[in-house]
């Protein structure tokens, strides 16, 4: 049996690597490119403060918001012996309310506000409490208030029946959150 014929011997091809040109173009087009993505997480890290504080601002509208509506909506100042029963500022025994506090009347301490209209013009800087103690970490948030009639739908605002409620709150930064609320009187006397 004859022997098959094999091929002559050859040599491997010669291995291939990176030349030093090669691999200086290969670290330069890495780098920029990691300095591009680098420069977004940068600029992403610095801006991610600002949802904080708009948010901290937005729960700080809507805290004061809800107080400012959940207070009785009277003709009368709810001192007044006929708070319950008035049909107008008119059938008041000793005094209606008017857009503003009373004399005397705050926030915080007795007399405090009680009815929606006080807190026409209530202005803070530094956020506190309904105890009047500073909320740590808020200092450098103001907030306002204001009320005035509204008109809404059937409501004139010349009838006094409806208020518009805009709360306003700066946080440090620049960033200011305003939110507006309405608050109607639905029957004779909206005492709560």
């Amino acid at each position: 049996m004859p022997l098959p014929l094999s091929r002559p011997f050859t040599a491997a091809a010669p291995q291939r690597g990176l030349s030093l040109i090669e691999l200086v173009i290969f670290m330069v087009v890495v780098s920029a490119a990691l300095a591009g993505v680098l420069r977004i997480f940068i600029q992403a890290t610095s801006a991610s403060a600002d949802p904080m504080l708009r948010r901290q601002a937005l729960a700080i509208a809507e805290s004061l918001m809800e107080e400012v509506q959940l207070m009785p909506f009277t003709f009368c100042d709810p001192d007044d012996a006929n708070a319950e029963t008035a049909t107008s500022s008119a059938g008041c025994a000793s005094s209606a309310e008017t857009l503003g506090p009373e004399a005397g009347e705050n926030r915080f301490a007795t007399p405090q506000f009680d009815n929606v209209n006080d807190y026409n013009g209530y202005a803070k800087n530094g956020i506190v409490d309904i105890t009047n103690t500073a909320v740590a970490g808020l200092s450098g948030y103001s907030a306002s208030v204001a009320v005035a009639p509204a008109a809404l739908n059937t409501i004139t605002a010349g009838s006094g029946d409806a208020l518009r409620i805009t709360v306003s709150v700066n946080a440090p930064g620049g960033i200011s959150v305003t939110l507006d609320g309405y608050r109607s009187r639905h029957a004779p006397n909206a005492a709560l």
